[in-house]
């Protein structure tokens, strides 16, 4: 360029930026959480799931980042992202593009004024050329643009690191229902072959005449009511086993166990503040940031009210001998500024700040709404697993009594101290209660895994590490 003064001005200019500078919003948050754990520690960095020592449930996990359809979704998204904040931030830099043409053509001879005699109509023409154009960016909507596609891509790698978050809790807690499940069937099949057995005896007694068909009637309706409870549990674990599947990325098939619920030791209980949330949780850090693009976007509506500067430049060669092209007499060049403004747009600009302050408001209730259900899912978490585990050991003194009760009811009815009906009660309560006992242990599980997703931490990105990890040799084949 031959005038640098629009250089200067258009650099001076460009430290302007119509629009709202983006401050987070003031949060009303706790000081602490309810319920809180006084055992409580700091462990949400750690590998949390590692702790119950289950081997099994390692690899499911470890699988799961590496297959699984929803995070790898969410790997192209950025990917999507990415691509969108480069085009965009492209726009803020000149551009530059080469142009070479060769055409042969004829003039018309009957022209006004008529070509000269002697002039051939027919000839050749070269012209070569590089050219630039650039948007200055006076007034920021390019830079808002770019800032808002910015807070995309990590809006998008939050979501990403979200979408770890969920599917390492619903790992955790699909594998436990389903060891949970496996329990309930140990012990549906353990109370009916006790009660075959029984039955067993009851027949022969009957046809010794030492008991009443009412008898035998009442015991062979108990072994064939914990028949029923069998197909029930297996049809259920058959479906927790393809719900799982279908998490690790594969079709639905069978699934690996490890450790048996009662022996899968119990991780420690994390701690944290309410402020902590905001950078701990991704999906708070997505809505941040999907509240920053909005917010830039104002900026970016704003800005088409003034006007638009652009600089162009061509510097080639045209000539009808390809041998003069590059040749002095065949240069060419041209530069210039343009300046373009709206002056009416029957509202549209308008019409476009509307929506993009709009879709502001949306995202900050959006985020302030995101917060509030955090604290909510912490606290829930926090009470679920506090409460579930008074209500384990409950259950675990009622079953004891209800051991000791069949124990004592047999005793009772094989001395003819009392009916059979007594030592059934029994062993109904024993067989409900039992069930009940290996279903609170897996809430007791369940609701820790809550707490860990709902406190979020740095255990979020070692599993994105592994995952990232595991995605390498994918790319390679």
């Amino acid at each position: 360029m031959r005038n640098p003064a629009l250089l200067l001005i258009a650099a001076t200019l460009s430290a302007c930026a119509v629009g709202p500078d983006y401050r987070r919003p003031d949060i009303d948050m706790p000081e602490a959480f309810r319920f809180e754990d006084k055992e409580a520690q700091d462990v949400a960095n750690t590998i949390w799931w590692e702790q119950f020592q289950d081997p099994a449930m390692n690899e499911l996990i470890a699988i799961a980042l590496a297959e699984n359809k929803d995070v790898k979704i969410a790997a192209a998204r950025v990917d999507q992202f990415l691509g969108q904040f480069a085009s965009t931030r492209s726009l803020l830099f000149p551009q530059v593009g080469a142009s070479f043409n060769a055409q042969r053509q004829r003039a018309t001879q009957s022209s006004v004024p008529p070509l000269s005699s002697g002039i051939d109509p027919i000839f050749n023409q070269y012209d070569a050329a590089l050219s630039l154009s650039w948007e200055i960016d006076v007034f920021g909507k390019l830079r808002r643009q770019t800032e808002a596609a910015r807070a995309n891509v990590l809006a998008s790698e939050e979501g990403r690191r979200a979408t770890i978050l969920t599917l390492v809790a619903a790992v955790a807690s699909s594998y436990i229902n389903l060891r949970d499940l496996d329990r309930q069937l140990e012990i549906a099949r353990a109370t009916a072959d006790s009660r075959g057995n029984s039955l067993k005896v009851f027949q022969l007694r009957f046809e010794g005449g030492t008991v009443s068909q009412l008898e035998l009637a009442q015991n062979q309706s108990e072994y064939e009511g914990s028949l029923i409870a069998i197909p029930r549990i297996e049809s259920l674990i058959a479906q927790q086993e393809d719900a799982l599947s279908v998490l690790l990325g594969r079709n639905p098939g069978p699934i690996r166990r490890g450790r048996e619920l009662p022996s899968l030791v119990l991780p420690a209980v994390p701690s944290g503040l309410p402020s902590e949330l905001l950078v701990r949780r991704p999906d708070l850090r997505q809505a941040e940031q999907n509240l920053i693009a909005a917010n830039a976007l104002i900026g970016a509506a704003r800005a088409q009210y003034f006007p638009s500067i652009s600089l162009t430049g061509l510097l080639g060669s045209v000539s009808s001998q390809f041998s003069d092209l590059f040749t002095g007499p065949a240069r060419a060049w041209s530069y210039g500024a343009g300046v373009t403004m709206p002056i009416f747009t029957a509202g549209g600009i308008a019409g476009q700040v509307q929506q993009a302050q709009a879709q502001q408001q949306q995202a900050l209730l959006q985020y302030q709404k995101s917060i509030q259900v955090a604290f909510q899912e912490v606290s829930d978490s926090l009470v679920a697993h506090r409460k579930t585990r008074e209500q384990l050991e409950a259950q675990g003194r009622q079953v004891d009594a209800l051991r000791n009760y069949v124990t004592l009811a047999r005793l009772r009815y094989d001395n003819g101290y009392t009916s059979f009906i007594e030592v059934l009660d029994a062993e109904r309560s024993l067989f409900a209660a039992e069930l009940s006992q290996s279903q609170t242990q897996g809430a007791v599980y369940a609701s820790l895994i809550n707490l860990y997703k709902a406190m979020g931490g740095g255990w979020v990105v070692e599993a994105e590490r592994m995952a990232a990890s595991a995605a390498v040799p994918a790319k390679a084949d």
